[in-house]
């Protein structure tokens, strides 16, 4: 087990946006969050990086209990984030949005060697590589912001809406990517709004509703499940 949430409970204020949520994600495995606008995903995504601070609960991380650790601690630890919206640095070049990914490490010629790693992994972005980031197409910003994550060596990568508007064509690209990633040895939590393309590449998922967990199971037991076909995949 590489990661645990425990009845995890989020306030914002008098509005409870996670009501003791607790999900586990196995070493090696695509695990989704999957729900609605506002059914607390980005939260929970913000809670396990460190950057919102729970009302109780824990948050577990190989074996340790991190609720109370820094952000930049986490990604030390190994914890590395692709936010929504890309949140890359418009004004900086491709290679300074992904050195910026590495600024907690010192080992400089392993920087560099996962730096050209990420380049052959994105071919787009080494022929980008001196090109402002905000100059990128929403296709590329993507694979830049997963790229910059990936500059942190993370042992558990976090993705909050990969495919936010994004063209299908670039989604089935970006979907393909993060399956590779995570085929060469990072696990990953996903969370997104495309029911159907996380289902399709996740081991398993689970299903948040107004912030309480109301389905759990593999990918293909929730992309069968008839509340999930209903709500989420369109179908009647």
């Amino acid at each position: 087990m590489i990661f645990e949430l425990k009845d995890l409970e989020v306030n914002y204020g008098v509005i409870r946006a996670l009501k003791g949520i607790s999900l586990e994600v196995e070493t090696g495995e695509i695990v989704t969050l999957i729900g609605a606008n506002g059914a607390g995903k980005s939260t929970t995504l913000r809670t396990i990086s460190g950057l919102i601070k729970p009302k109780s609960g824990q948050v577990i991380f190989d074996g340790a209990d991190i609720t109370h650790l820094s952000a930049s601690k986490r990604v030390s630890a190994g914890i590395s984030q692709a936010p929504e919206g890309r949140r890359i640095f418009a004004e900086m070049t491709t290679t300074e949005n992904l050195e910026m990914g590495a600024f907690l490490r010192s080992d400089k010629a392993e920087i560099r060697k996962d730096m050209a790693d990420v380049f052959e992994r994105f071919p787009i972005l080494g022929q980008r590589s001196k090109q402002q980031a905000g100059t990128l197409s929403g296709g590329e910003q993507q694979m830049l912001a997963i790229g910059r994550a990936l500059m942190a060596k993370p042992r558990l990568m976090l993705l909050d809406e990969p495919s936010l508007g994004l063209a299908p064509i670039v989604v089935k690209e970006i979907f393909a990517i993060i399956r590779e990633i995570n085929q060469a040895g990072t696990t990953i939590f996903l969370v997104e709004q495309n029911a159907r393309m996380a289902l399709k590449i996740a081991d398993r998922g689970y299903v948040l509703e107004t912030g309480e967990i109301t389905l759990s199971g593999t990918g293909e037991e929730l992309a069968a499940s008839d509340e999930v076909q209903r709500s989420y995949l369109g179908r009647t």
